[in-house]
Order: C-alpha cells, then sequence, then structure tokens
C-alpha cells in the first residue's frame, strides 16, 4: 500500500510497476516522455494524479491473470493499449480542486459588485472612487441582480470598458446570470473586451483562491484551447468553452456557475437568434447584456446608421432573452455629436425605458477666467519651446486656490503625473480640443456650427413635413416630373408635384427593388437588380429594372386632392454612369412611354467653365432655365437633357429653405419626421464652396467625405429640371417655352412668302 504516491520518485515508481505479476507495465523512459508530452511538471497536479495512477496499478494487480488460450503478441498488445487510454485519460483529468480561500469574502462578493472590484481587481481600480463611479456601479448590481435598462453617459477614460468586463465576469462567476452577452461598437471591439475578460479568469489568482470551480479548470488548459473538449473532472467531462467569440464555464458538481456563457457580438453584426444549448441538455439565451460604446466616430456623423442602430437595439438586442422573458441591459456609452445614438438613449423624452442619465468630467468651471487665460497663454507658449507646459504648471501651483474657486470636478484623482490635480487636467483637455472635450468628457457637444447662405441640416429638412398623405397630390398642383438615379445594384427615383410656381411637393421616393427597411446604403443593399431580376449581366439587370420601375410608376393615376387623376409628365433618367449609358439610352428608345421618359446628363459647370447662357444654340435645340435638349444627332438617335448640375442643386436647396406656406416652398409628404431621416441626409450630403472666376461667382457642390450616398438629392433636383421643362417657373425666371412657336397654316405661310 502506497499512502502518499508524491513521495515516489519515476525509477521507484516504474520498479513497482514492473514487480507486478503483469510484467513489464511502463518503462522510466516511456514515463519520462509522457510527462513531458503532457507538459507536467513533477510538482502539479496532473502528474501527481499520474503518480496515483501507478499506485493503483501496484495495489490492485498483484493477483495473476488467469491463463487465457490466445495469441500472446495480442495480449501483450492490448495491455499496452489499455496502459496508453489510462495514462492519457489520466493526464486529461485536472484533479482534485483547491480548496475556498476566504469563504466569507466570496459570499459578500456575489452580492456587492462595489467589493468584488475591489477585492479581486485591486490593481485594475487602484484609485478612489467618484460619485459617478458608485452611481455607475450601483446601475449595474440593480441590473444583474433585480433586472432593467439602464444607460450612463460617461467621459472618455473613465474605466467603463473595464467596469462593463467586471461586470460580465460578476455575473456569471455568482451564477446571477446563465448567459450575458458583450455587445461592442463592432465585433472586433466586443472580441478585445472578451479577450480581456479571458486573461482575468487565466491569470488573476484572486480569482483563483475564491473561485477555484471556475478558475482552476481554465487554467489548466495552460492556454490551449484544443484541450477544452478532452478535459475530466473525476472522469467527467467538464464541456469548458475557449473560443475568440465565447466562454462556456466549466460544469462542475456543485458550481452555481456550471454551464454559464459569455458571448460577444458587434451591434451591427449577427445578433438575432442567439442561444446555448448546454450539456444538460437546457437551451439559453442572453439573459443581460451589456453595450460598451455601441457607436463609433463615423456612425455617430451619420444619421441614418444612428438610427439604424437605435432601431437594432430597440428590436434585435432587447428581443434576445425570447418570447416570454424579459432582458436586462446596461449602456455606458459617451456623446459624440448631437442627435447621435448615444444622445437619444439617454433623452428621457426619446426612450424613457432606458433611464438614461448623464455624468460630466467637470460639473462647474472655474469662477477666474482671467488667471486662467493667462495659465493658457503661458502653456501655449511653453509647449511651442518644447517645455511641455511646465511654466504654466508653476503658475498654476502659485495661483492654485484662486484658480480652482468654484470648480467642481467629478473625479478628484483623475490627473497625469506632471499635473498637480484633477482641475488642472480637465482644462488642459478644454484648451487643446473645447469641441471634443465637451464631447468627449462632458457628454454635451457643442451645437453644431450652420454653414451659411442657408444651408440646411439633415434635422430642418426631416422636420418640414405638410401632412399630406403619401402618393397624394394638393389640389394646385399642375404637374408631376420624376427622376430615376441608376446605379449598378439599385434604382433611385423620386415622385414630386409642382405648382406653376414652383412651390413642390414630394409625393413618393423609394428604390427598386424595394429595401423593406428605413435605414439602409447602396452598399449594404440586401435586395440588388441582379437578385431582382435573375439577369447574367448588369445592363440587362438595369432594362428589367427600369420597365418594372416605369411600369409601375408611370402607368399609374396619381389622385388630386380634389379628386382629378395625373399622370408624371415627365420622366427622366442619369445616363451619366459610363456603364449604364448605352442601355438608358436603348431603354428611352424602345419603352412604351418613350414620350414620357427621357436620358438626362448633369454636367458639372463651375466659375471657370463656360455657363450655360452662354452655349450658342444651334438649330434644332431646344434650350430653357440653366438646361437644353442638343439636336439629335449620332448613333442614338434619341434626345435627352443636359443640365447645370450645380446651379439645380442651390435652386433645390433654396426651395428647401423657403418657410412652409410661401411660394416657391418645397416640402414632404407625411407628418412624421422621423420617415424621412434617410432621405435628409442625403440631401445634406453635399455642401456648397462659393467660388469665384471669370468675373463671377457659382455655388460648387463637393460630397461630404463622411457620407456617401447622395442619390435622392440628385433624383430631387433631376425632377425639378423635369418640371421645368414641363413649364414651371418662379416668378420672374422664364418659362421653359419661353416663346411658343405660334401656328401658322400653309395659305398664311404662301402669304408671307409672297410679301
Amino acid at each position: 500500500m502506497v499512502s502518499d504516491p508524491r513521495k515516489l520518485r519515476p525509477s521507484e515508481l516504474c520498479r513497482m510497476l514492473n514487480s507486478t505479476p503483469l510484467g513489464e507495465v511502463i518503462s522510466e523512459r516511456q514515463l519520462y516522455r509522457h510527462r513531458t508530452r503532457a507538459g507536467m511538471r513533477i510538482g502539479d497536479a496532473r502528474y501527481v494524479d499520474l503518480l496515483r495512477y501507478g499506485a493503483w496499478l501496484v495495489e490492485t494487480r498483484h493477483a495473476p491473470e488467469p491463463e487465457t488460450s490466445g495469441d500472446p503478441y495480442e495480449k501483450l498488445k492490448e495491455r499496452a493499449r489499455a496502459r496508453n487510454v489510462a495514462i492519457a485519460t489520466a493526464g486529461r483529468d485536472i484533479g482534485e480542486l483547491p480548496e475556498i480561500a476566504d469563504p466569507a469574502r466570496k459570499a459578500k462578493a456575489a452580492v456587492n459588485f462595489r467589493y468584488f472590484c475591489e477585492s479581486y481587481f485591486p490593481l485594475t481600480f487602484h484609485l478612489a472612487w467618484s460619485d459617478d463611479h458608485l452611481k455607475v456601479i450601483n446601475r449595474i448590481e440593480q441590473a444583474v441582480l433585480r433586472g432593467g435598462l439602464f444607460s450612463m453617459a460617461m467621459p472618455r477614460g473613465s474605466g467603463k470598458t473595464t467596469i462593463c468586463e467586471c461586470a460580465c465576469i460578476w455575473a456569471v462567476l455568482n451564477g446571477h446570470r446563465e448567459f450575458v452577452c458583450l455587445i461592442g461598437s463592432d465585433e472586433g471591439h466586443a472580441c478585445d473586451m472578451l479577450e480581456s475578460i479571458k486573461m482575468e479568469l487565466d491569470g488573476n489568482e484572486l480569482l483563483l483562491a475564491d473561485y477555484p470551480e471556475v478558475v482552476f479548470p481554465i487554467q489548466s488548459l495552460d492556454g490551449i484551447a484544443n484541450r477544452c473538449n478532452g478535459q475530466l473532472y473525476k472522469g467527467e467531462r467538464t464541456h469548458i468553452g475557449w473560443t475568440a467569440k465565447e466562454i462556456v464555464l466549466p460544469t462542475m458538481p456543485g458550481s452555481i456557475a456550471s454551464g454559464a456563457i459569455i458571448k460577444v457580438a458587434g451591434i451591427t453584426g449577427r445578433i438575432r437568434g442567439m442561444k446555448y444549448k448546454r450539456s444538460d441538455g437546457k437551451t439559453v439565451r442572453p439573459s443581460l447584456v451589456v453595450l460598451d460604446d455601441p457607436q463609433t466616430d463615423e456612425s455617430a456623423r451619420s444619421l441614418s446608421q444612428c438610427a439604424t442602430r437605435e432601431s437594432i437595439l430597440a428590436g434585435a438586442v432587447l428581443g434576445l432573452a425570447g418570447p416570454g422573458n424579459k432582458i436586462s441591459g446596461i449602456m455606458p456609452c459617451t456623446v459624440i455629436r448631437p442627435n447621435d445614438m448615444a444622445d437619444n438613449i439617454l433623452s428621457r423624452d426619446k426612450h424613457p425605458e432606458w433611464n438614461g442619465e448623464r455624468t460630466r468630467m467637470v460639473y462647474s468651471f472655474p469662477n477666474n477666467e482671467t488667471l486662467w487665460k493667462r495659465y493658457a497663454e503661458l502653456r501655449a507658449e511653453s509647449m511651442r519651446e518644447g517645455n511641455g507646459g511646465e511654466a504654466a504648471t508653476v503658475f498654476y501651483r502659485n495661483n492654485r486656490d484662486a484658480m480652482d474657486e468654484g470648480c467642481v470636478i467629478a473625479w478628484p484623482e483623475r490627473f497625469n503625473h506632471d499635473e498637480e490635480s484633477a482641475i488642472q487636467h480637465a482644462m488642459n483637455l478644454k484648451l487643446q480640443d473645447e469641441a471634443a472635450f465637451f464631447a468627449e468628457y462632458q457628454n454635451e457637444p457643442l451645437p453644431e456650427v450652420e454653414a451659411s447662405d442657408n444651408e440646411l441640416t439633415a434635422d430642418q429638412i426631416a422636420s418640414k413635413t405638410n401632412r399630406m398623405q403619401r402618393g397624394k397630390i394638393p389640389v394646385a398642383c399642375n404637374h408631376l416630373s420624376m427622376f430615376i438615379d441608376v446605379q449598378a445594384s439599385l434604382l433611385f427615383y423620386l415622385v414630386a408635384s409642382w405648382e406653376d410656381d414652383f412651390t413642390g411637393y414630394v409625393i413618393d421616393y423609394g428604390t427598386w427593388p424595394d429595401q423593406h427597411r428605413p435605414y439602409f446604403t447602396l452598399r449594404d443593399a440586401r435586395q440588388t437588380l441582379a437578385s431582382a431580376t435573375k439577369s447574367n449581366g448588369i445592363e440587362g439587370a438595369i432594362f428589367s429594372g427600369l420597365e418594372s420601375l416605369t411600369r409601375d410608376l408611370l402607368n399609374r393615376e396619381w389622385r388630386r386632392d380634389d379628386g382629378a387623376l395625373l399622370r408624371v409628365d415627365r420622366c427622366l433618367i442619369d445616363a451619366n454612369w459610363g456603364s449604364s449609358t448605352d442601355v438608358i439610352y436603348q431603354f428611352c428608345r424602345q419603352s412604351a412611354h418613350a414620350g414620357i421618359v427621357m436620358p438626362s446628363h448633369g454636367r458639372f459647370v463651375g466659375a471657370s467653365s463656360q455657363p450655360f447662357s452662354e452655349y450658342k444654340r444651334r438649330p434644332g435645340d431646344r434650350v430653357g432655365h440653366n438646361w437644353r435638349i442638343p439636336n439629335v444627332h449620332g448613333k442614338r438617335a434619341v434626345r435627352h437633357v443636359v443640365y447645370d448640375t450645380n446651379y439645380w442643386k442651390t435652386f433645390v436647396h433654396a426651395r428647401l429653405a423657403v418657410p412652409m406656406g410661401d411660394r416657391g416652398c418645397l416640402s414632404l409628404f407625411g407628418q412624421a419626421p422621423e420617415s424621412h431621416r434617410l432621405l435628409a441626409e442625403q440631401l445634406t450630403s453635399e455642401y456648397r464652396v462659393k467660388t469665384e472666376g471669370r468675373g463671377r461667382t457659382v455655388d460648387e457642390w463637393k460630397l461630404r467625405p463622411e457620407r456617401g450616398d447622395n442619390h435622392w438629392f440628385d433624383c430631387l433636383v433631376g425632377s425639378a429640371v423635369a418640371a421645368s421643362m414641363q413649364g414651371v417657373a418662379l416668378l420672374g425666371m422664364d418659362p421653359v417655352n419661353q416663346k411658343r412657336r405660334e401656328r401658322v397654316s400653309f395659305a398664311e405661310l404662301q402669304r408671307r412668302n409672297r410679301q
């Protein structure tokens, strides 16, 4: 009987094993090779377990084997196979768990999130908490233990991501939540947070001391994820999971954290249908979702991306728990610009369910502006000299009491090593970039400066609704125009009705094929021309799409308020895109609506270009207000219109700037501004630059770099050109048919010739 197998040296173990009637069981070299291949050290648990197995062989295999008939060589192979299986199994088993080091600490931390953070992450949370931190911690604790939705705006660098990671660990280790979903602004951000969580579980000795049932099996993997499927505890699989996108805690007897899952995703990634089937056959869905900064700088600048993320949050994210279950949610965030996703979620008027609350770096700024102005001058001068602002720090140190007067700072412990206080740190950030400071650290971004010359914002355009039903024409309108913008994967269209004085109404717009969602971009279109038409080539897909779209809209009778029915007078189709030009001309030539549809070409007429008014009119040309229809010539044999895009874009924006009720105003159907957010973003996707040249000043329109889609803007501009072609004109503007050709009889013509 071997009382303590750890006292056995490998040579002694081999001699004892080989002295049994079984013959040679294992050699010292084989034992050493197995121990080395498995990565065992003489002192670790798996090696001790292997020694225990050898001692068990010594104790239980003294009885001689009964003599049986058969091939001795086969019996030898069977003994070797059994020996190898037993040794491999012993190497996979993690052995006995360590005892809990401090049960009282563990019990207190299970119900107190603040104590959990302070006890098990002392190096991470080494500074004193601010009141805002304690408020956020209490909100997280309430959401995990009792449920609810909470959103908190915190300044950059406040540790909100680290707090979120610790919240996930706390929720699963203590059995409060079976499935936690950690969502970031994108999948890469979320995976980075999961890696941080994995590092804590794999290397935090304090967690190992009090949560050995979870942390010991994780650390037994030695960072090798391939060992997960084979890991055993007392001969039973632990079903541990350790991948790049999820963690499945080991299934251990008596552990309240058995089989708990932490899974990550990006808010724009695959979220719907998230579930996990545990080893006991139970299917679990997320019960807690933690969203850490779910927007990026790019998405915050895009109205449609903000709206898309809000709709994902309201639908896919809050529906993760499944039918009949209510999910809890925590969302620490930062406001980047006015009316971005974070700003909207924090508003208790727009989203009261999230109980939004804003925190700031500075709640009250210092009173003595004179001293701080002098400080700013000294700091700038010192920076230019390469001294790192040392002179300004000395000035602040000498006048600190007067300069701090009236200031209320949120986190007094937050400042850099070369600064004297958190107040100086905050003022340095403010001096560095005031706009970024108020957005990133105060969560109160400064109002965006509106451009001059009546350049409108997306919110102003979206709110300019006329309460008319979609597709309904006001009684004073006599003209209906349409424009189609052709792209490789989608057709964008817009229909507008016009009074004779260019008072306009957008009555319908959309894409073909329809995307069936309010917010999208050309790049992420789900239904495309190719998929809807089943055409192999791009030309065939465009031709089929134009046929279907014009058949639906040009054959339609649009009802006016007085009951009269109108049809589209003129439909222009963008033929500027080189790959589609020929097929558009072919379509206009062969279309059943050949008298209505016409190819169009927008021309960039800058300050240095020849204006349309100076073009020499040729025989057969039709000339209007900054547009012309050249006489038919060339191989296409289809008349087309050419117009000045810069002029007509300025013209359309001027119409949008006219107040409701005034003549020449352009408005949108419906009464909900939210339904026009994507249209409004595209109508503001370009900005104007006043340029002088050749004795004149011209607005040159350029695409904003952060906004890629301007297709409905082109559609509205083209619809206005089509209306001008039908005789619509502002007061003082020459109508399209400036001098209509009078009808002359043949007899009158002969009489004039004789004269």
